[in-house]
């Protein structure tokens, strides 16, 4: 009862919806948890409560939007259909200009459920403190790319592809603190490309740059148009991946086998994500759970994608290799993305822990365990990266889990929405930070063997760098 009174003053306070998402700041901007325990402010001392995204087919915003255009959206689009079905019935064909008109109301309607769009409502917060910030709305019609969309994208990449990255560049894309929101798509496969070449991956297993390229690409175009699970996530992940392998100079220590598949891993660890989580998928009993048995569905599935990628000679990237070569890869591979599923987090945390003070490098069970954690570390790192770029991150997670409360099958499923919300970000920090301390525990122990390496260690806002002694 008390935290339905809570959650009903919030939202009254904000003029809010009952599906609509809360965030809640304390003075000094940082996000805080909304809780009975929450300490009173002042007006000195305001605490700033945002609606972070809105239900676009609630009565309360339909209403405001109507109020604030001088018209209903929804009631026009009705009466133009009406019309279009009328003059279908009677001329036998819609005449061009009802077709133009339907056309627009279709566009119009899709740019008001966009964030960018409504901000200037009111409705929304100011995306104007950073320019680079995604919209965290997505349209469910749009969820796989376009044709013309992937041929642009590819073609933009194949003209770059040959270009020279800077030094400047490559030395920033090693760093944890790497800004991906400045990238575009075909940027971002450029970089990719960079990884593996300054990796030695293409010279040490004969890599033909151009079946890279395709492989790149089919990566990007298995990747849909939702707000987090999409192609830049994949690239955040495998950058971070990037970055701790320099970092923590695992070239001396592992095989380059094993880096080779601690990156394809990190690339294809989302493949073809709809935007629903396991839990969804199995309540729901959706294709995925009954294929798999409600085993790590999304994580097996993404598997199979990647391997299907890799099945088509001109995408595989590993044809040169020997049979056990692959062999290894692909074990690895599978290890390492299904080791991505957050029900198996303390199992493999467990078993990192207990082979801690006896780790050897040279034992394969131990380094297996070593990369399972390590994609974990880079699959969950961006809200260790700096709040500039871990913020937006965090509004689009929240939109994709919103997108899932509004499915049917979602009725299966408990939820809470504004605790459900509001502690998401606090759980999100809280396992980043005991995962992250067990790595900097693991490689400082070993620092004593890694050339050049000082201690890892974190700031404030669980963001890992390196110190110099």
């Amino acid at each position: 009862k008390q935290k339905c009174t809570q959650c009903n003053l919030f939202r009254s306070a904000a003029e809010a919806g009952p599906h609509d998402i809360l965030k809640l700041y304390n003075p000094k901007g940082n996000i805080i948890n909304i809780s009975p325990g929450l300490e009173p402010n002042s007006p000195n001392s305001c605490y700033k409560l945002e609606v972070v995204a809105a239900d676009c087919n609630s009565e309360p915003l339909g209403a405001e939007l109507a109020g604030a255009l001088g018209f209903d959206l929804s009631s026009m689009e009705k009466r133009l259909q009406g019309l279009e079905k009328k003059i279908l019935i009677e001329a036998g064909e819609t005449p061009a200009v009802v077709y133009e008109m339907k056309k627009q109301v279709d566009s119009f309607q899709i740019k008001l459920e966009s964030v960018e769009h409504l901000s200037w409502l009111g409705l929304f917060k100011d995306l104007s403190e950073g320019t680079h910030k995604p919209s965290p709305f997505y349209h469910k019609r749009t969820l796989r790319k376009t044709r013309e969309e992937c041929e642009h994208v590819r073609e933009k990449f194949l003209q770059m592809s040959s270009l020279e990255v800077s030094e400047e560049v490559r030395q920033y894309l090693k760093t944890p603190t790497f800004d991906n929101w400045q990238w575009e798509d075909a940027e971002i496969m450029v970089l990719l490309q960079v990884m593996y070449t300054d990796l030695d991956f293409i010279a040490t297993f004969n890599i033909e740059p151009e079946v890279l390229q395709q492989f790149l690409f089919e990566v990007y175009r298995r990747y849909n148009n939702i707000p987090f699970h999409n192609f830049k996530h994949c690239f955040c992940v495998t950058q971070m991946m990037y970055g701790l392998i320099w970092l923590t100079d695992l070239r001396s220590k592992m095989d380059t086998i094993d880096l080779l598949i601690m990156l394809t891993s990190a690339v294809c660890h989302d493949l073809d994500h709809t935007g629903y989580n396991n839990a969804y998928q199995i309540n729901a009993r959706t294709e995925l759970a009954l294929r798999y048995n409600d085993i790590s569905p999304l994580e097996n599935h993404h598997c199979a994608v990647a391997f299907e990628i890799l099945e088509k000679t001109e995408n595989n990237v590993f044809r040169n290799l020997s049979m056990d070569q692959y062999k290894r890869i692909r074990e690895g591979i599978i290890k390492c993305i299904l080791a991505t599923d957050m029900t198996r987090h303390n199992e493999i945390l467990n078993k990192f822990k207990s082979i801690l003070p006896v780790f050897d490098f040279t034992n394969k069970d131990h380094k297996d365990v070593l990369m399972m954690i390590l994609i974990k570390v880079s699959d969950i790192s961006n809200e260790a990266r700096p709040m500039e770029v871990a913020e937006p991150w965090l509004d689009c997670l929240l939109q994709e889990f919103y997108n899932q409360v509004l499915m049917p099958e979602y009725q299966f499923q408990q939820y809470d929405g504004l605790f459900h919300f509001s502690c998401h970000d606090q759980y999100l920090l809280y396992v980043i930070f005991i995962v992250m301390c067990l790595v900097a525990i693991f490689f400082n122990k070993v620092k004593s063997e890694v050339t050049d390496v000082g201690p890892i260690s974190f700031n404030s806002s669980c963001s890992i760098y390196l110190s110099s002694e």
